[in-house]
């Protein structure tokens, strides 16, 4: 009889779990990729239909993650009905549904429940075509409900690669989702558009999710440079939506004879949402945990704190950022006094949060025990 090592079972569990958390990942992707093309439609081109191209490619994706994560569930709820044992390193522990109808993995069932709603809000949207027309504005209530489905299907891509963290396949899909999750929700921040009265709610929420996002890769990490890994990413995924949206706007209009409006700026809208300074808080947070950990000093202490500091910085240097890539005018100094203070305040909450969610993937990670 053949015994096989603990390596070798790892590897098998490896191999097993790569394949799902890939398509997962792929259809978050293409969802994060139709949603900055979609942006730059409506604002360079306009007109569009429910079947367009840009909004093929994100119910695409989830179309993608809905079905992975479906398969994924039958596959547990079968092996655990044929008394197989299985294994948590495939999407995390697996979790009764319907009174144990169902056995699925907890990231799966994140990812196929997100899917499942956004499908619910995506019928909603085309009975709002149907009504209204042409959107006019992206904060729309099924379009909220839908940035929301796949924020959430994005958060379900995230915890498959968490919990295969031994794994540096694992590992490097823990930094994707993070930075797919900074880009994402970017857009979902333009929900606060119409609220922007006295303080720039829109910079705050910004500032808010994306320091949070990195607080919480460095929780799960808990190793030098991943913050800064963490903002390479971002910057990376920055520059590929950046160089795409505007091609695939103007490639796809001229193959429908649609014609680009005459203002258009040439900066993508999407990608300059992201904050470019983001790379100098990375830095900064490593520089500070470096200090923290020769001084031991505690990380319920620290990280609100590099919180309030990286959502101040971020929220300061937003208007900077579309001064020089957009021209705009910068705001009087009361107007942004106010919302750096704000922010700082939000960014002790987005550090203690963000701290809090990187303990809760370490928690998804089979143990030495499971894992054998």
């Amino acid at each position: 009889m053949a015994v096989t090592t603990p390596a070798e079972r790892a590897g098998t569990t490896g191999r097993r779990g790569l394949a799902p958390a890939l398509s997962v990942l792929i259809g978050a992707l293409s969802s994060l990729i139709g949603l900055s093309w979609d942006v730059q439609w409506h604002i360079d081109v306009g007109p569009d239909t429910f079947f367009t191209l840009p909004h093929l490619f994100i119910y695409a994706g989830s179309a993608v993650t809905g079905l992975t994560a479906l398969t994924v569930v039958l596959r547990a709820t079968a092996d655990e009905r044929a008394g197989r044992e299985l294994d948590p390193a495939v999407g995390g522990r697996a979790v009764g549904v319907f009174g144990r109808t169902f056995a699925a993995p907890v990231a799966y069932l994140v990812t196929g429940t997100s899917a499942a709603v956004f499908l619910v809000y995506g019928l909603w949207d085309q009975w709002w075509h149907g009504i209204y027309g042409f959107d006019a504005t992206i904060d729309s209530p099924p379009h909220i409900g839908l940035l929301l489905s796949v924020s959430t299907t994005i958060i379900g891509s995230l915890m498959t690669f968490a919990v295969a963290r031994r794994e540096r396949w694992g590992r490097a899909g823990v930094f994707l989702a993070v930075a797919m999750l900074v880009a994402f929700c970017t857009i979902t921040s333009l929900a606060f558009n119409g609220a922007n009265q006295g303080i720039h709610l829109v910079d705050i929420s910004i500032a808010f999710t994306t320091v949070m996002l990195v607080l919480t890769a460095t929780s799960f990490f808990r190793t030098p440079g991943a913050a800064l890994l963490t903002a390479v990413t971002v910057a990376g995924l920055q520059v590929v939506l950046w160089v795409f949206t505007p091609w695939a706007t103007r490639t796809y209009a001229d193959s429908v004879g649609l014609p680009v409006r005459d203002y258009v700026e040439g900066v993508p809208a999407m990608p300059n949402l992201i904050p470019m300074s983001l790379l100098g808080v990375a830095l900064a947070v490593e520089g500070a945990l470096l200090l923290g950990r020769r001084a031991n000093w505690s990380a319920r202490v620290v990280a609100p704190v590099l919180g309030a500091v990286g959502a101040l910085v971020i929220t300061a240097l937003a208007p900077v950022q579309r001064l020089v890539t957009r021209g705009f005018p910068l705001a009087g100094f009361d107007y942004i006094a106010l919302t750096c203070g704000v922010a700082a305040l939000a960014g002790l909450l987005a550090g203690f949060l963000g701290w809090r969610f990187g303990l809760m993937l370490r928690a998804l990670v089979p143990t030495e025990e499971e894992a054998r």
